[in-house]
Formats: structure tokens, C-alpha cells, sequence
């Protein structure tokens, strides 16, 4: 792409006043963002609303109710700075862990391969800024912010939010905006993906979707609970599939009230489901969307939802993908990687 190509791209690219659940479907192949920038996006997609002043205010380091455009990049900076770090130290470990994957061998190497604890690629870009967004570091950064502004080229995200000249700054509401929309659009493309121009999805669809992106091994044993609890299909609406997909990012919440049920002994049907989904997020799922979900996740069919059946699974669909390399006990060979890829269409 030459200079001018891009600069053209870059022209066109609308303000963020001007943005929509549909932007990125708009832009199309006319757009450009940094791989920083990919992460950034990447997370908003499993943040729940309730965390989106925590973001705001991690990028508003001068506490002024505004970012502007070196804010914005100097905290990209310092998740860049950690995210090549931890890059580094996992070379040999990724590189042999890509030959197993797609060689079927393993080559030995000088180094260990990492725990589950210790995933090579952060978990949240959240918790690396948390983890290392110190007094010291911004101050640090802040010197050499104007450095940072002209090494950096400009991509669509930064002309969309701080203007073609870069001197326009991010109000929580502009910001706010952006990340329920791109939540919106993304739930819009998977949703219309499965729905061919209807106004729901099949409740066996709706299961495919959960189960992308989790470590279940064998889906079909999910998709039969559906097909045979729910024979007469209702269908699944955009609305239904919005409101879970907020609950499911309010996890963590959920999971703590669950867990109270669990230490009463008390077992959870879909009355108490309902009730911990609203105590922690507020959100009131339909009944036919939690008869839905229980009767994707009711393995053992006793109508009552366990921590296990639930939470562990939906805990790696949060995750979308982005949990890193993890230790394997056992080399999975082309066969088997392919019935498994097979299982999952």
C-alpha cells in the first residue's frame, strides 16, 4: 500500500461522532489498524458495560474527562512494551509448540514448555494495563509521549477517534458509544451469519455459536440434547442473543452468586438461574432463552445447571481465542485434529 493509497483510506474514514454498529462493515477492506490496536478491539468485545468507565478513565491518565490522541498511545505503548516482552521469552516455547501443531513432531528444545498459569500471551488487555500502568512508567512514557505521536502511522481507529489532524480528544459518551457498537456488530455478523435473512436463529444454531472458541471435544453430544429437548424449533431473536452475550460478559459476577447457591447445597433449576443473572448483571433473560441454555448444558438431564456444566465451558468462550499456548500431555495427530474440526462445523 503506498503512501498516498493510504492517506486516501484515511480521508475517508468517518468521525467518531458519526459511528454506528455498522461501521467496520462499512469500511470493508477500507480500513487499517496496528496489531496493538487488533488486541485493544479484541477485548472490548468481552467487557461488560459497568467496565467501560474503568477503561475510559485507565486511558484518561490526566483525569480531565477527555483522552486525547497521546493518551490513547502511550497506553498502547506500555501494553506493547509488555505483550513483546512476554513475546520474547516464549520464542522457543511458541516455535516448538507450532511444529508439534502442525508437523505432528516435537523438536527438543532448551526450554519448558508454560502451565496453564503461565500463558505466554496476556489474558486481558485490561489486566496488563492494570498490572503495569505505574506512576513511575506513565511519567516515564509521558516524556517521551510526543516521540511516541510521531514514530506511530496513522490507522483508521486513531482518525476516527481524534480527527484527521489528531487534535481532537475522546468524550466518555464517544467512547461509550464505539464499545457497544462494535459489541453490537459483531453479535449482528454472527448472528445474521446463522439466521439467512430471518428474524431468529434455530436454538441448535444458537448452541453452535456458544461452543465456538471452547475446548468442549465432542459438540455433537450438545447439539443431540437440543434436538431432542426442543423438537418443536421457536427460534432464537437478536434480542435474546444480544442480552446473553451481555450477561455472559458479566460473568464473573454470575459466577460468584452461582457459587452461593453452591455452598447452600442448593441445586439450580431455571427459576434460580434467572434470579443470580439478574442480581448480578441486572439483565432479564426470557424463559425460553434460559430453557434454551439448560437444555444445551444439562449433560446428565436432571434439569438442574452445575458450575461444571456451565462456567468452565462458558469461561473459554469469553476468551474468544486469545488464551495463548497452553502445556499438551498428549501430541494430537492430523486425524484427530481433523475430526475434531469436523465436529465443530
Amino acid at each position: 500500500m503506498s503512501p498516498n493509497e493510504l492517506n486516501q483510506m484515511l480521508s475517508e474514514t468517518p468521525p467518531v461522532w458519526k459511528g454506528s454498529s455498522k461501521l467496520f462493515r462499512s469500511l470493508k477492506e477500507r480500513g487499517v489498524i496496528s496489531y496493538t490496536e487488533y488486541l485493544f478491539l479484541l477485548c472490548i468485545l468481552t467487557k461488560p458495560h459497568a467496565g467501560f468507565r474503568i477503561a475510559f478513565n485507565m486511558f484518561d491518565t490526566d483525569g480531565n474527562e477527555m483522552v486525547d490522541k497521546k493518551e490513547f498511545l502511550v497506553l498502547q505503548e506500555i501494553f506493547r512494551k509488555k505483550n513483546e516482552k512476554r513475546e520474547t521469552k516464549g520464542d522457543e516455547e511458541k516455535r516448538a509448540m507450532l511444529r508439534l501443531q502442525l508437523y505432528g513432531y516435537h523438536s527438543p528444545t532448551n526450554s519448558v514448555l508454560k502451565t496453564d498459569a503461565e500463558e505466554l500471551v496476556s489474558r486481558s488487555y485490561w489486566d496488563t494495563l492494570r498490572r503495569n500502568t505505574s506512576q513511575a512508567l506513565f511519567s516515564d512514557l509521558a516524556e517521551r509521549a510526543d516521540d511516541i505521536t510521531n514514530l506511530v502511522t496513522d490507522t483508521t481507529l486513531l482518525v476516527h477517534f481524534f480527527g484527521k489532524k489528531g487534535k481532537a480528544e475522546l468524550n466518555f459518551e464517544d467512547f461509550y458509544r464505539f464499545m457497544d457498537n462494535l459489541q453490537t456488530e459483531v453479535l449482528e455478523i454472527e448472528f445474521l451469519s446463522y439466521s439467512n435473512g430471518m428474524n431468529t436463529i434455530s436454538e441448535e444454531d444458537f448452541a453452535h455459536i456458544l461452543l465456538r472458541y471452547t475446548n468442549v471435544e465432542n459438540t455433537s453430544v450438545f447439539l443431540e440434547n437440543v434436538r431432542y429437548s426442543i423438537p418443536e424449533e421457536k427460534g432464537i431473536t437478536f434480542d435474546e442473543f444480544r442480552s446473553f452475550f451481555q450477561f455472559l460478559n458479566n460473568l464473573e459476577d454470575f459466577a460468584i452468586a452461582l457459587n452461593m447457591y453452591n455452598f447452600a447445597s442448593r441445586s439450580i433449576g431455571q427459576d434460580e438461574f434467572k434470579r443470580a443473572v439478574y442480581v448480578a448483571t441486572g439483565l432479564r433473560l426470557s424463559p425460553h432463552l434460559v430453557n434454551t441454555v439448560f437444555k444445551i448444558f444439562d449433560v446428565d438431564k436432571d434439569d438442574q445447571l452445575s458450575y461444571k456444566e456451565f462456567i468452565g465451558i462458558m469461561k473459554d468462550r469469553l476468551h474468544r481465542g486469545f488464551r495463548g499456548y497452553k502445556t499438551v500431555q498428549k501430541y494430537p495427530t492430523f486425524k484427530s485434529c481433523l475430526k475434531k474440526e469436523l465436529h465443530s462445523r
